[in-house]
């Protein structure tokens, strides 16, 4: 479980609603949990695990142009704003 405390938190800086029937110009201590909500650990992989799972990226990726290509298509883009 998570857990924050702050003691002697000035009750100006609190929320309205959790102000009420507290002194002004008094110190509070703050306690803030959380509850119920587990938080995920980064998942362990092993060596063999994360180069399978970076051959995989690999492979749904799209192929890079060559520059012949990348320059074929920008001198059409360009000849079609030429006329």
């Amino acid at each position: 479980m998570n857990k924050i405390v702050r003691e002697h938190y000035p009750v100006e800086n609190l929320p309205a609603d959790l102000r009420e029937g507290l002194a002004e110009g008094s110190t509070v201590r703050v306690v803030v949990e959380v509850d119920g909500i587990k938080t995920d650990e980064p998942k362990r992989r092993s060596v063999k695990q994360t180069l399978e799972h970076l051959e995989k990226l690999r492979q749904g990726r799209v192929p890079d142009t060559d520059v012949a290509e990348a320059v074929s298509r920008i001198r059409a883009l360009r000849d079609e704003w030429e006329d």
